[in-house]
């Protein structure tokens, strides 16, 4: 489902049918909202946002649905009305159906909106409509029609946004300001309405079928009726009604486009990937699972999710064999190639996985998933410089993963370098807002490195960003 800017809020379109004008009669953004909250200041809110999701959110960390989820992303904004494209891309390790758009560029999406995607079109209907929230400002927009223009205010509000995701709790914004929690539904429908059309115009635009959107309403619908007295919260705040499923459809029968892109490869192998890892199986039940399903009906999602399963079981060799017959008829694929890599590692067998990865980065130099398990095959083989070599060279364009910080502390503490360790998990510690953490992290980093008087500017460089962002937030 799609969630709205400022709170919990769904893939739901808005009581008024879905338009295909180009000249969709909203409100001129203007300097008015920037007077109110500056791009500038938005990106701090949502480093502030991040911050709290990283810290509390249980996150998906697997650089392959990573790698894809942010490609996504980045090739439905060519076509959305997003000027700044400097996005952070959250996946949630949660299996219910979710998405949301905070400011500053971020986007977050749960391991279960794939699940309940039937393609990749349906999937981008989702993502397109959260493009258009950060596209219209729809957060400053809130504030200045609440007329609490104060950072601070607006702090609490994103702290509480952050809440409600991370507990999967809608009501838990109402821990905000009274005022802005009254205001937040008369809002949010005008929103919604606007994120819908810009959405759905996204989706065309970027290529995609323009049924996807009432398809994926459909699928709400029969969630909700499965669900019986026991619906998601989101579904009992924001039901799905019949009226909306056909405004969507209605407006693809509209259009003079037809046709356009429904499912990719990469797609069904992400969503098999997530079948694997969110089955409420013991592994060998699950195996048996996936094997009759591929049999029964053998989507290249199923066999793929056999795969993964196979793996996640251990079984590396039938996961290999079953793999091949996949790269048979695939064989340029890099998720898939990178799969075989993946096995090879996960088997301890580092010579074969590091000649299949090489054959990756010979393809795509500098890839992220193939990247990351090259620097782990190459800790694995003792070699822990050379490994971290290749997560600096990801670090300067994804400066702000937590997950390549905490990795590269771990290859630093199993090669001996151990200042090098309290830096990295120090950087670890200010990205998920455990400020105190950091800090600590970083004072350990300077008694080791009396010696160097480089490292130990550098290190004081580093507490005294900690100390002033603590006592920041000890001021608010």
């Amino acid at each position: 489902m799609i969630i709205r800017l400022i709170i919990l809020a769904g893939i739901l379109i808005s009581q008024g049918v879905l338009s295909q004008d180009k000249d969709l009669n909203l409100p001129s953004l203007g300097d008015r909202v920037s007077g109110v909250i500056s791009l500038e200041q938005e990106k701090l809110l949502g480093q502030s946002f991040v911050e709290q999701v990283y810290a509390q959110a249980p996150l998906i960390n697997d650089p392959v649905i990573q790698e894809y989820t942010e490609l996504l992303i980045y090739r439905l904004s060519e076509s959305s009305q997003v000027n700044d494209r400097d996005f952070t891309v959250i996946l949630i390790d949660e299996k219910s159906l979710n998405a949301f758009a905070a400011p500053g560029g971020v986007i977050g999406v749960n391991g279960g909106l794939f699940l309940n995607a039937g393609n990749e079109a349906q999937l981008s209907s989702v993502l397109g409509h959260e493009l258009a929230h950060l596209s219209q400002r729809h957060f400053a927009r809130r504030v200045l029609r609440g007329r609490d223009t104060n950072i601070a205010s607006s702090l609490v509000m994103v702290s509480a946004i952050a809440l409600a995701l991370v507990s999967n709790n809608p009501t838990a914004f109402m821990t905000g300001p009274a005022a802005l929690a009254q205001q937040q539904l008369r809002y949010s429908r005008i929103f919604e309405r606007e994120a819908d059309r810009y959405g759905f115009n996204n989706l065309v635009a970027a290529g995609y079928d323009p049924t996807a959107m009432g398809q994926m309403f459909e699928n709400m619908a029969k969630i909700r009726k499965l669900a019986g007295d026991n619906p998601p919260e989101f579904l009992l705040t924001h039901p799905v009604s019949s009226s909306r499923v056909s405004d969507a459809l209605n407006a693809a029968d509209q259009i003079e486009f037809s046709g356009g892109k429904k499912n990719t490869l990469n797609f069904e192998l992400v969503k098999g990937r997530l079948q694997a890892r969110y089955i409420s199986l013991p592994p060998q039940s699950a195996v048996r699972y996936f094997e009759k399903l591929a049999l029964d009906n053998p989507t290249v999602e199923n066999q793929y999710a056999y795969v993964a399963a196979l793996k996640l079981n251990g079984s590396f060799e039938k996961a290999l064999s079953n793999l091949e017959k996949l790269l048979a008829r695939h064989p340029k694929n890099l998720i898939l190639n990178i799969t075989k890599s993946e096995i090879h590692l996960s088997n301890q067998n580092f010579d074969q996985a590091s000649l299949q990865i090489d054959r990756v980065l010979n393809i795509s130099p500098g890839n992220y998933p193939a990247s990351i398990i090259k620097s782990n095959i190459l800790s694995g083989q003792q070699r822990t410089i050379e490994a971290e070599e290749i997560l600096r060279e990801l670090l300067i364009t994804k400066n702000n993963d937590p997950h390549l910080w905490r990795l590269l502390s771990e290859i630093q503490r199993a090669g001996k370098n151990i200042v090098g360790y309290h830096l990295s998990r120090g950087e670890y510690y200010l990205l998920i807002g455990d400020l105190e953490n950091a800090l600590n992290q970083f004072q350990l980093a300077l008694r080791l490195s009396v010696n160097s008087f480089q490292t130990s500017e550098l290190i004081m460089t580093k507490i005294k960003y900690a100390q002033d962002r603590l006592g920041q937030k000890r001021g608010f």
